[in-house]
Formats: C-alpha cells, structure tokens, sequence
C-alpha cells in the first residue's frame, strides 16, 4: 500500500523534470533563431529599439541578435540596377537642345552613413520603386551638367562630361543611399545639327592635312630622285663625255616630267583649299541657321512668358469675378428665399391665430345658442342683454361732454304749434338728440322705464307724440 504513492509521487517528479528540459530546449531553439547572419549581397536592417538616437542598425557582412518583442529585422538588397535614361530636348549652355542617350548602373551603397541613409529611406520599397526613384534624381542632375557645359566641350572632352555627370548624380544619389556604379553614354545628337557640323569640319580639316602631307612626301621623293639623278649624270658625264646628248634629252624629259608633277600638285592644292573654304562657308551657314532657330525660340519663349504675366492673371481675375458675382446672386437669392419664407410663416402664423380666434367666437356663439335653448332669437337677446350696460352708457355720454357755458334764447314769449314756448322747444329739442333707446328695447323685447321715457316730466307731451311702433320679427 506504501509503494503506490511512491511510484506516483517518483512519476511527477519525472514529468516535471521532463518538461523543464522541454521548455529549455524550446527557449534555447528560439534565442538560436533570433540570431540572424547576414550574406554578402544583403544588408540586415534592425529596427525597434536599436539605441538612443538611432532610428536602425545596418549589418553588412556579419549577424545580429534580433531581441524579441523590442526589435524586427529586414534585409536591403545590394543587386546592382540598370536604369536607362533617355534625356531629349536638354538645354545646353549655348540654349541648343541635344539629346543625350545613357545608361546608368547604381545600387544600394554599403558605406555606413550611406547605408543609414538607406535604411531610412529605401526599406520597403520595391525593386521598380526604386529605379523610378533613381531614375528621377538622374534626370535632374543630368540636364544640370548638360545646362552648365558648351556643345563643343560635351562634344569633344568626354571624360570632363562624364567626371561632372558622376559627381553631381552620386552626390544627390547618396541621400537616399545609393551610389553610382557606372555611366555609359551612347552619342549625343542635338535637333539643329550643330554636333554634325562640327564632325564635317574636323573630318576636312583631317583630310586637308592628309593631303597636304602626301604632296609634302612627294615633293621630298621627287627632290630625292632629282638629286640622285643629278649625281647619277654627273658621274655618268664624267665618265662618258659622249652621253651628253642624251642627257640632255633625258633632262628635258625631266623636266616636262617636273613640270607636269608640279601642275598636278598646284591642282591639288587648290582644290584641297577650295574644298576646306566650302566646308568652312557650310559650317558657317549651318551656325547661323542653329543661331537663328535658337532666336526663334527665344522670341517664342519670350511670348509665352508674356502671355503667361499678362493674359494668365486678367483670366484668373475674370473667373474672380464671376465667381464673386454667382456668389452675390447666389446670397440674394437666398436672402430673398428667407424673406420671402419669412413673410409666409408669418401670414400663415396669423391666418392660424385669426381662425383660433374665429374658432373661440364661434364655440362662445354656439355656448350661448345652446343656453337659450338652441333658440337663435333668444341668443341675440341675451348678446343684447350682455351689452346692454355699456349702451346705455354711450346714450349718458352722448351729451355728457357738451359743455355749454352761456345760452341765450330769445323769446318772445310767443307759443308754437304746440303750444311751446322758444325756450321749451330748445330743451326738447336737444333731448330728442339722444339716441332713441326705446326702439332698442322694444327690438331686445323689454320695457324702458319711465322716468326714462319722461313721462313725470312732461305728461302732456308725451300723451301728443305718438308711441314708438314696434316691429316684432316674424317667426
């Protein structure tokens, strides 16, 4: 029964053991992969947490540690790259525009600040992305050189064209670490056919100076020939008196013969000369028509260059105004949208608080034709009664405010029709100025009082003046 605890208790151990050697055979192969070599046609790039002010670590030729979590790696390819550059219509000094076909060979450099420059700037990028890169800087450095240098000079001192080229692309190529590797120019052929013109001249010159060395060489062989000849009839007229004769017939025929050569050489000189002069005029022709061609396009340049000061800016002007214009319609417009919203909420907000108004008087009316009994008559004697206090009111206040300071009647003393004095008639007169209220009563159904109808005044009048009819509504 002890020995079954044992036993487990002695396989845990192993297990565990077992996998502690596991997890260190495991960490031991990972830091193994973490260390990374670096071949000889690559850069190692470290980036991450590489040191205080430094953005990455450039490896070439040897290995790293990567750490894990803090620190990534890439490689820069060291390739070299072939870019062809076709540079056309490039100004020269002397503003003639030649075409200069190239062939440029770069890669990523390996020197160490270089190498920075290149792991800043480069990594990531495509192979195409950068010979697009380095084809552009090319192009600008390379109409620099062209700008700065005459045709003759390009033409002639090649390896000043390609010692300037060099410096000024290597230069700027380094800032994005690269470096020039080779340059290889082709021919240069400029649009006016300056660079021709001057490969004629100096093929008549060559040619001139070969024939006038050839006839130089001549004249110094027939010399030679003359001389010995004369030594030859000298020694031969010593030695046989008698040969004179045919010496003298054998120098007239070398004469004839020196005569003859000497035309021949006189012939050709002239023509030599003729033919140079004709190469020259030529050359001079063809100058001053690459001359007049590069005022044309001065003279057109210039025009565009007008046309670009004064006609650009009064047509940006024109479109300024136009659309400060469309502008200023387009706020009108809107401003008069606004207006005109403006004064259709508020018809509407009023047509809405006339009918809210008509609609109460309406619900007051229909209240009160339902109190009297659904009996219009009715209701509009009560709206009577309702107003009733304030009409009799108007009827005090008619002659209230009269203000009658002196009156003089003159009276004779003499009655009227009725029997009434000039005074009397005064008096009834300016009572019968107040509105009859008895009518209104009697249209309301009621009855007026009687001290209101006066008749405690004046009975006797009132029994004369007949009473006030009535109408009554028909039903």
């Amino acid at each position: 029964m002890l020995l079954f605890p044992l036993q487990l208790g002695g396989s845990a151990a192993l297990l565990g053991i077992g996998l502690a050697i596991l997890f260190f055979f495991i960490i031991v192969i990972s830091f193994i992969r973490r260390y990374k070599r670096c071949p000889s046609d690559r850069v190692l790039v470290v980036y991450g947490k590489v040191g205080t002010g430094n953005s990455a670590r450039c490896i070439h030729g040897g290995a790293a540690f990567i750490w894990p979590v803090i620190q990534d790696y890439e490689f820069l390819d060291l390739t070299p790259i072939s870019i062809e550059v076709n540079l056309v219509n490039a100004l020269s000094k002397q503003n003639i525009r030649v075409n200069v076909p190239s062939r440029f060979t770069i890669g990523i450099s390996t020197e160490p600040g270089i190498m920075q420059n290149a792991a800043e700037r480069l990594l990531g990028q495509g192979m195409q992305q950068v010979q697009d890169l380095a084809k552009e800087i090319i192009f600008g450095q390379l109409r620099l050189v062209v700008a700065s240098m005459d045709i003759e000079e390009i033409n002639s001192d090649r390896d000043k064209f390609l010692t300037n080229i060099s410096k000024s692309v290597e230069s700027e190529l380094k800032k994005v670490g690269l470096k020039l590797i080779n340059v290889n120019i082709t021919d240069i052929v400029d649009e006016s056919g300056y660079i021709e013109a001057l490969g004629k001249e100096a093929a008549a010159h060559a040619i001139n100076a070969a024939r006038k060395s050839v006839a130089e060489k001549n004249r110094d062989g027939s010399i030679g020939e003359a001389n010995a000849l004369q030594d030859e009839r000298t020694q031969v007229a010593a030695a046989n008196a008698q040969a004179v004769e045919g010496e003298n017939t054998a120098k007239i025929a070398v004469a004839n013969s020196d005569s003859l050569r000497r035309q021949r050489e006189a012939e050709a000189e002239r023509t030599a000369i003729a033919a140079e002069k004709v190469q020259t005029a030529k050359a001079l022709e063809e100058s001053y028509a690459a001359e007049k061609d590069a005022e044309l396009a001065r003279a057109d340049r210039e025009r565009s260059s007008q046309m670009a000061d004064i006609i650009v800016p009064a047509e940006i002007d024109k479109k300024k105004v136009e659309i400060d214009a469309e502008a200023e319609a387009e706020r009108i417009r809107r401003r008069a949208k606004g207006e005109a919203d403006a004064i259709l909420f508020k018809a509407q907000a009023e047509a809405q608080g006339l009918l809210e108004v008509l609609t109460k008087q309406a619900q007051g009316l229909d209240e009160i034709v339902k109190a009297a009994g659904n009996n219009p008559k009715d209701a509009v004697l009560l709206l009577i009664a309702d107003k009733l206090p304030e009409l009799v009111k108007t009827q005090a206040e008619a002659i209230k405010n009269i203000k009658i300071d002196k009156v003089t009647v003159w009276d004779t003393g003499a009655n009227g029709a009725q029997g009434k004095n000039s005074t009397a008639n005064f008096i009834s007169g300016m009572y019968k100025s107040v509105p009859p209220l008895q009518e209104m009563f009697n249209m309301a159904g009621m009855q007026l009082p009687e001290y209101l109808k006066g008749k405690g005044v004046d009975a006797t009048e009132d029994s004369q003046e007949p009473a006030p009819k009535t109408t009554e509504p028909k039903e």
